[in-house]
């Protein structure tokens, strides 16, 4: 069993991964960091350096290295499902979910990260609530088409989106079964 989560910055991919994990006995990884940690630099730095389709490119070397992997939740950046080739290989990896979020919930959480505005570039020249809604308007159908469940994540704790997700995607018998929980997709 492999899950991706899907979706704009700010609606809780990668603490609602290690939720999941927990809960199914799985690894979790975020792309974003994965690529920082091989850049050796934030996202932000290799935007600046190689723009954004040197990024995109990085994108999907690190995704299909990692879509290799078994038993994993993994959380994706917001525009890795830009590219085809990655929403395909995301979907033949696992359940893919859609987490959602107001786009004003989601620019006060990516505003109370403090590490957000030195790792994340500015996607648009407006920023703010402006981007935010732009690049959702320009991916939602993406989003949609790559997604097996959308889950909002408006006003919930991460452990209760986990809780949904696993409900909804009927995985509560691995959840209880501690002897191969994450072993079938």
């Amino acid at each position: 069993m492999n899950i991706v989560l899907i979706g704009y910055r700010g609606t809780g991919k990668t603490t609602v991964a290690q939720e999941l994990a927990s809960r199914l006995g799985c690894d979790w990884v975020d792309s974003d960091a994965e690529i920082e940690r091989h850049a050796g630099k934030s996202i932000a730095a290799i935007f600046e350096t190689v723009g954004e389709s040197g990024f995109r490119e990085l994108e999907s070397q690190r995704l299909a290295e990692l879509t290799q992997r078994e038993r994993l939740v993994l959380a994706v950046g917001g525009g890795a499902v830009l590219r085809e080739s990655n929403r395909d290989r995301l979907k033949s990896f696992g359940h893919v979910v859609w987490l959602t979020a107001d786009p004003a919930t989601i620019l006060a959480r990516i505003s109370g990260d403090a590490t957000s505005e030195s790792r994340r570039p500015n996607l648009t020249n407006v920023g703010g609530l402006t981007e935010i809604e732009q690049v959702l308007a320009r991916r939602r159908a993406i989003y949609a088409r790559c997604a097996d469940l959308v889950v909002d994540t408006e006003g919930k704790m991460p452990a209760d989106v986990a809780d949904e997700i696993i409900r909804r995607l009927d995985l509560s018998l691995l959840e209880t079964d501690p002897s191969d929980p994450c072993d079938s997709h």
